[in-house]
């Protein structure tokens, strides 16, 4: 009976074909309570793909629940398995196919991701050659900004952060708020006296606010220099995004995506107005293939992007894009990535510089490094 995964093509030489696919996941705590505007947490989960053909192997990743190695198991493994290792756009088109019943977007789209920037991990080290060669390279190095200052930091924790990003050269940095909106202004004017009055001050408030409220505190922002308001209310609400837009401060852009699944999400985001840079995190809609696609819209409406969290895996496909803001440089993902990986980007005057000699991503997974952190398949699957 045909279960609508498609079969791979007979013709492709076995020596081209997708051999073998593996998920695992890794929770890490914190290295302290996290909290934003609307949520808090104690640890971050990874989930590991890797995709392996004519001896070589490809590795790719996102930040999700462990159900995500599910996923890929079942179905996203008969998908691929048997597939040419140079075909990543029609495996990336089997794959949203095959989720069409059980559910693409979210934690679907998510193990997605993960096993397409395997596949251009591998594919690239099939022929040789660096990701960013495979892609096309438009920048030499990819601007950062440190990212943090969690709502449940002291401000002596706040400030000790964000001036140690000023530290390492970053010309940018942010801090979340929304959790006790009468205590904003406060740590925003605390931040400000800690980094100095150069660098660029940013506030994301992850859709706490509501739109006057958020309207009277961005006014209140501007007079500490703040030029980035991310999510001042919530991503839904496209009106209130470009309400804001039109009527902040001079000098302060508005900016969302981050929790966009796909290029309709995109789409209507460009079309209401409602930004004036586009969030993209490829670790949620696609990988590498799904945020070029994001990129190639807002390209279309005249907006730049922005990569949301996961840096040294943005670095890669950001060094390819030409109207790129910057990339973020979330705290616990720079932590957890310098934890399990050899080989990253290297951080040089508040940049990312991909090697562009490296085979595919340049990266080596400490298998055991990571391996207490493992979730059980038993654990995955509460």
């Amino acid at each position: 009976m045909n279960d609508g995964r498609p079969a791979a093509p007979a013709t492709v030489p076995a020596t081209r074909r997708i051999a073998r696919i593996e998920a695992s996941a890794y929770r890490i705590p914190t290295d302290a309570p996290e909290a934003d505007g609307t949520i808090a947490w104690n640890a971050t989960t990874m989930v590991l793909a890797r995709i392996s053909a004519c001896g070589q192997t490809g590795l790719g990743w996102t930040y999700a629940h462990a159900a995500a190695a599910a996923v890929i198991a079942d179905p996203l493994r008969d998908c691929l398995l048997n597939r040419d290792v140079d075909d990543i756009p029609g495996a990336w088109h089997a794959m949203n196919r095959s989720l069409r019943n059980i559910g693409r977007p979210g934690v679907g789209l998510m193990a997605i991701s993960a096993l397409d920037v395997a596949m251009w991990d591998l594919k690239a080290r099939l022929h040789g050659v660096a990701v960013v060669r495979l892609l096309g390279r438009a920048r030499q190095a990819v601007p950062v900004y440190g990212s943090g200052g969690f709502t449940s930091y002291t401000l002596e924790r706040l400030q000790q952060q964000l001036s140690g990003w000023v530290g390492q050269g970053m010309k940018r940095v942010k801090m979340k708020v929304g959790t006790h909106p009468e205590q904003d202004p406060a740590r925003v004017h605390a931040a400000r006296q800690a980094i100095g009055s150069t660098p660029e001050l940013m506030v994301d408030g992850n859709g706490a606010y509501e739109r006057k409220q958020a309207l009277a505190l961005a006014e209140r922002y501007a007079h500490e220099g703040v030029g980035w308001f991310e999510e001042p209310v919530s991503s839904d609400d496209l009106e209130g995004l470009a309400l804001l837009r039109d009527r902040a401060p001079a000098g302060m852009a508005i900016a969302a995506g981050e929790y966009g699944w796909d290029a309709l999400y995109f789409r209507r985001m460009l079309q209401a107005g409602a930004v004036d840079v586009l969030q993209i995190d490829g670790t949620r809609c696609g990988g590498f293939t799904g945020f070029l696609h994001a990129a190639a819209l807002a390209h279309g409406f005249g907006i730049p992007v922005s990569a949301h969290c996961a840096p040294h895996l943005h670095a890669h496909v950001c060094s390819t894009v030409g109207h790129l803001e910057h990339v973020e440089y979330f705290h616990d993902h720079a932590r957890i990535e310098s934890m399990f990986f050899d080989g990253l980007p290297e951080l040089r005057d508040g940049a990312l510089v991909v090697d562009a000699h490296a085979m595919g991503l340049g990266l080596t997974f400490k298998q055991r490094d990571a391996e207490r952190y493992r979730v059980s398949p038993e654990e995955t699957l509460r």
